[in-house]
């Protein structure tokens, strides 16, 4: 499926979004998420203060930001996959949507006035990031337009909720189309009232272990108050937690098939194939099992890349253990 937007009416909906009439089996439905991020390079993590410091590896803007990576991973898998969410008509926007051409994803973009969402991530050489959200690339009151929603959502079997705003005004729709929901809370700390919401709302919820001082316990939490039939809390090396049909168990990690150059987007490809195994009726322990397969495997490119696991990698990967 290829690239696709929209535009704007004078009631606030999206009309003429070219192919969506036609098409009747969204797979995924993503929502929010897209963005630019502009790498750097640094020598290590934390970064000592200094007045300057020499890029040599050079300062690289791509598109990619989390939603953007649950499509391509999506996408790469097989299936049918639509991303929505505001864009600026600004050349971050562009990155955007040439990214989407480029892996034939179907795209619907809001304008947004105030630009495209950007980001600055502090690549060291282990691979670790620290990332730099500039949050003024949106306004408070943004919204999806509700035809728009609902027309995506119908023709959707799933969709992936980002916690990027406007999703959680998003969600109530959502729930009202039937479609099942799957979200990421990244690194929550298991408080703040905004992410709850989204974890209470999905069927499928994705968190890291980063800053939960008990992983097990809000896992559990997130099940016995919310609508979760899988919770996974990952933990980079350590592997990933699993918790479903009240059994929680652990997910190891796999053995990354190259060198670990960069820890971003490994937790979108985790979310995108545990979805693929989802979609395709494989028990939530196997859908686990695809991520960690898929989340080694993102550690392996580049920053300043984007690249997936393609479908038939992954299956004989997996073949393989």
């Amino acid at each position: 499926m290829r690239a696709q937007t929209g535009h704007i009416d004078g009631t606030g909906d999206v009309v003429d979004v070219h192919g969506v009439a036609d098409v009747h089996d969204i797979d995924v439905l993503v929502l929010g998420g897209a963005g630019v991020d502009t790498i750097v390079y640094v020598p290590e993590l934390p970064l000592p203060y200094a007045d300057s410091y020499m890029i040599d590896s050079g300062i690289r803007a791509r598109a990619g930001q989390t939603g953007d990576f649950v499509a391509l991973g999506l996408a790469a898998l097989g299936l049918r996959t639509h991303h929505l969410d505001f864009l600026g008509d600004d050349p971050e926007g562009d990155l955007v949507r040439a990214l989407h051409e480029e892996h034939g994803i179907a795209l619907t973009a809001i304008p947004q006035p105030a630009g495209t969402k950007r980001a600055v991530n502090l690549v060291s050489p282990d691979g670790r990031r620290l990332s730099l959200y500039d949050t003024s690339r949106g306004r408070p009151d943004d919204r999806f337009p509700t035809g728009t929603l609902r027309d995506l959502a119908a023709a959707s079997r799933h969709a992936h909720v980002s916690i990027t705003q406007p999703c959680a005004e998003a969600l109530p729709v959502l729930r009202e189309a039937g479609v099942g929901i799957s979200t990421d809370l990244h690194n929550w700390d298991g408080e703040n009232p905004y992410q709850a919401a989204f974890a209470l709302a999905a069927d499928v919820v994705f968190v890291s272990a980063t800053a939960l001082p008990d992983p097990r316990a809000t896992m559990r939490r997130i099940a016995e108050h919310g609508r979760a039939e899988a919770v996974v809390a990952t933990a980079g090396a350590e592997g990933a937690y699993l918790l479903a049909g009240g059994e929680l168990t652990h997910v190891p990690a796999v053995v990354p098939p190259g060198p670990v150059v960069d820890s971003n987007g490994a937790g979108d490809a985790f979310a995108a194939a545990f979805l693929f195994g989802r979609l395709h009726g494989e028990p939530p322990r196997r859908c686990a099992e695809f991520g960690a397969l898929a989340g080694a495997y993102a550690c392996t490119v580049p920053a300043a890349e984007s690249a997936a696991l393609p479908r038939a990698e992954l299956l004989a990967r997996a073949s393989a253990r």
